[in-house]
């Protein structure tokens, strides 16, 4: 592929080296650093002039580190003359900020939107964004791919019960998520209302919908603590479920999560690998990732080639 450049961030190397090898090309040479007043300093190792560069940097980890460091690459590449730079960012930061729910409460997403227009970058892919929306505080292009063609062939080929499952949203705002896979799988829905009393704290769930004698599958957006999905399966297994098993496409897995999960109800609980896993797996015998590398591969090579990429909206590139 002529004219392309991959570069990365500090946030998810192996993602970055995953997507390379499945394209063929090497990954660019980037140096970065921290000054000992910790200013980010990053330097591009290889010319960019008049190349279709693509920066691979997600929303994990030192997270206010991560989104300062993707735009001082974008502004480094576009004012060393690339022709387009996208930015890569599998787990989108600062998503849940999204709407003003409260007095003074601030718009966080639409801040780190301008924040990238303003770097330079010329166009932005991600993956399951906490709301679709978010695409709206842009004035350029965003292709926000889905996990979902990946979750399906998951479902298929490791539970083998999944014709008699029932999809579950762990809130109703997962909703239109849910439908669409139980409609897919052809299988029945259902979904928890909970009410909290303050962030990261629920107070009380009610299950709309039957669980009796099915195979429960929770699937969410993002697995922070893991309070509510756990919360959930013990719901479903008071309702009657016979196994409980979660899917998340962005497993942020921070505080108590992963004792959480080990003492939870659930026969595994699967994220794929937006944000690095190796370290929560080795804590975490009941954690198993799907890999949507080629998925971000696939959305790449489309892009630089002026290609349709609405086909990996509803199909797992082999």
């Amino acid at each position: 592929m002529p004219n392309i450049k991959i570069f990365c961030g500090t946030s998810h190397g192996e993602l970055a080296h995953k997507i390379c090898d499945r394209l063929g090309i090497e990954l660019g040479k980037v140096t970065s650093k921290k000054f000992s007043n910790q200013e980010t300093c990053v330097e591009i190792g290889e010319s960019v002039r008049g190349e279709d560069v693509f920066i691979v940097q997600s929303g994990c980890g030192e997270i206010n580190d991560m989104i300062m460091e993707l735009l001082i690459m974008i502004n480094a590449c576009k004012i060393a003359s690339a022709s387009r730079v996208t930015a890569v960012i599998p787990c989108f930061p600062y998503a849940r900020q999204d709407k003003k729910d409260k007095s003074r409460a601030p718009i966080s997403a639409k801040l780190i939107a301008n924040m990238l227009s303003t770097a330079g970058a010329d166009h932005i892919i991600t993956m399951d964004l906490h709301a679709s929306q978010i695409q709206g505080f842009f004035d350029i292009p965003v292709d926000n791919l889905y996990a979902e063609p990946a979750v399906l062939k998951w479902i298929r080929e490791n539970i083998p019960e999944w014709r008699n499952s029932i999809i579950v949203s762990p809130d109703a705002g997962g909703a239109k998520r849910v439908t669409s896979i139980a409609d897919k799988l052809n299988v029945d829905f259902a979904l928890i209302h909970k009410e909290r009393k303050k962030a990261n704290e629920v107070a009380s769930m009610v299950l709309v919908g039957d669980a009796k004698n099915k195979v429960a599958i929770l699937v969410d957006d993002m697995a922070d603590t893991c309070g509510t999905i756990c919360k959930a399966a013990e719901k479903l297994f008071e309702a009657g479920a016979l196994k409980v098993y979660a899917i998340c496409t962005h497993g942020i897995l921070s505080g108590q999560a992963l004792t959480h999960i080990n003492n939870s109800h659930f026969e595994c609980v699967v994220v794929t690998n937006t944000i690095p896993q190796e370290t929560n797996q080795n804590n975490c015998s009941k954690l198993q990732v799907i890999d949507i590398s080629m998925i971000l591969a696939e959305a790449i090579r489309r892009t630089h080639n002026g290609e349709s990429i609405s086909y990996l909206f509803g199909h797992v590139p082999l």
